[in-house]
């Protein structure tokens, strides 16, 4: 089953960055807002495919002959 607190980590990284884009991009900083958008979405990518990892591991144990 979905852990809570996975998407309780997603949703703080999501808030975080958005901050933390509001802050750059209100200082003329729009480059670095930029890669901190991208770098947000990594990390959230990085939680997600641990995830799927964990599915498709558990897929194979119960379909192993």
């Amino acid at each position: 089953m979905l852990d809570v607190g996975l998407i309780f980590k997603i949703g703080a990284v999501g808030i975080l960055i958005i901050i933390l884009d509001k802050v750059l991009k209100s200082g003329g900083r729009e480059e670095y807002a930029v890669i901190s958008n991208l770098t947000g979405i990594i990390i959230i990518l990085m939680l997600v495919l641990n995830l799927v990892n964990k599915l498709f591991t558990s897929v194979k144990t119960l379909f192993q002959l």
